[in-house]
């Protein structure tokens, strides 16, 4: 049986409002199992972020269960232990990239292995390869900044990789990429996945449900579809290039 990296069971949340409590998301459950790559869409608004963030230990739920590792995120110890969770196991992909600006690439990719207190030689070591593995080797002594979007986005997941983490969670990484650097990196997603990554990502684009194994759909707060990779109900939906989700999703 495989391991579950995720669980999420009839989750809820609500934020108050002025004087009113508005409900965001009204039961949710799903898990995720190690070697994984989940796609979740749908589109803005629909609560996508809220369960991201909810699953990393950074949103507790107003009702129901988050377990990561078959841990409650929320039931024992506090924001401390949740962050070292975040730190260990989980590497993150933004859509927007993050960068020590004082570092160069090198160093930015290694900055969490800085926090976990390993040698440079083995920081240096361990960043070169990871690097070489996302076709970034030559960019190690530039400034992330110097380089193009889609170039960021590589070393934004080779950092994400460099800890070995249980779950890799992508927030719509490819929103700031033309078609080719995101195709580029989905490749890239896609194949780290074939080799026994686990991936959670979110998006509003469907073209890239083709590289996921399992896709959520949500809307208004809800999932209102599950599909397996190859379901035929997928190549029914309405698609545009780099557009939204239309009504037609809702099936």
């Amino acid at each position: 049986m495989a391991e579950t990296i995720l669980e999420l069971t009839d989750v809820f949340k609500s934020f108050v409002l002025g004087a009113e409590t508005v409900e965001i998301i009204k039961g949710v459950s799903f898990q995720v199992q190690k070697g994984d790559f989940v796609v979740l869409f749908g589109p803005s608004g629909c609560g996508k972020s809220t369960v991201l963030n909810m699953s990393l230990g950074l949103e507790p739920p107003s009702k129901g269960a988050v377990k990561f590792l078959g841990k409650d995120l929320y039931a024992s110890g506090g924001e401390d232990d949740r962050a070292q969770i975040r730190k260990k196991e989980v590497g993150m992909v933004y859509q927007q990239s993050n960068w020590v600006k004082s570092l160069n690439v090198l160093e930015n990719v290694y900055f969490p292995l800085t926090l976990r207190g390993e040698s440079l030689e083995e920081r240096e070591k361990k960043a070169i390869n990871i690097l070489k593995l996302v076709g970034m080797e030559q960019g190690a002594y530039q400034a992330p900044t110097e380089l193009s979007s889609g170039q960021q986005q590589r070393i934004s997941l080779a950092r994400a990789l460099i800890t070995e983490p249980a779950l890799i969670v992508a927030d719509e990484p490819t929103g700031n990429l033309d078609s080719k650097a995101g195709e580029d990196i989905m490749s890239l997603f896609k194949e780290f996945n074939d080799q026994g990554k686990t991936v959670v990502m979110v998006t509003h684009d469907l073209e890239y449900l083709k590289y996921a194994t399992r896709s959520i759909n949500m809307s208004d707060g809800l999932v209102v579809g599950e599909y397996k990779k190859d379901d035929p109900r997928l190549k029914k939906m309405s698609v545009s290039k780099r557009g939204n989700i239309s009504d037609k999703l809702k099936v």
